[in-house]
């Protein structure tokens, strides 16, 4: 009975989890959809805000939710992260984030931008940019991008379903990082933002 027990807490703390992301993925795509349609936020060009309805969105799986083990680069050396225009923002890597997707494990390198760490309220942002096997089909070619925060322990959630377009997929007027080649998956992540219309 005790291990039963044990058992059903379990999964109702994976069950409790799952749901808590879900949501979050919901929100994450309504908070999206109403930044693209605020003109003082949105990437879009004044003649597609004109006629901007929504994002696509692949259907929320919780199957993209996944927990990574992480390993801190500590003396991590800052380098600067190649771009589609010639600017060159300073990172350095934080992190790699070891996780199982679809029965296979996968690693991602997950950077800090130095400007921010110098900036109120966003010293505990990292930058998960990666691309995968839906580029140039169903997602925008360039790879897509994930917003994370310094986790308390040595785990995290990374969600694909809050995974987004970077602005230059939308505007060619921005300067956007390219995914480092460290962070190409080889497998297909049919989660997150869709590529927009035929860019």
């Amino acid at each position: 009975i005790f291990i039963l027990t044990i058992s059903l807490l379990f999964l109702n703390l994976i069950y409790s989890q799952e749901d808590k992301s879900t949501r979050e993925a919901i929100k994450f795509q309504k908070d999206l959809n109403k930044e693209f349609s605020n003109k003082e936020k949105s990437p879009l060009t004044e003649e597609d805000l004109k006629i901007f309805e929504e994002l696509d969105f692949f259907p929320i799986d919780t199957n993209y939710m996944v927990i990574a083990k992480l390993k801190f680069y500590k003396d991590s050396k800052t380098f600067k992260m190649q771009t589609n225009t010639d600017r060159l923002p300073i990172y350095k890597t934080y992190a790699s984030a070891t996780f199982s997707l679809k029965g296979k494990e996968y690693v991602l390198l997950i950077y800090q931008n130095e400007k921010l760490l110098q900036t109120a309220d966003f010293e505990d942002y990292l930058f998960l940019p990666f691309t995968d096997l839906t580029n140039g089909k169903s997602t925008y070619g360039g790879g897509r991008y994930l917003d994370l925060k310094i986790p308390k322990g040595n785990t995290m959630i990374i969600d694909f379903n809050q995974a987004y377009n970077p602005s230059c997929a939308y505007n060619a007027k921005y300067s956007c990082p390219i995914p480092p080649k460290a962070n190409h998956l080889d497998i297909e992540i049919n989660a997150g933002v869709k590529k927009y219309k035929d860019h």
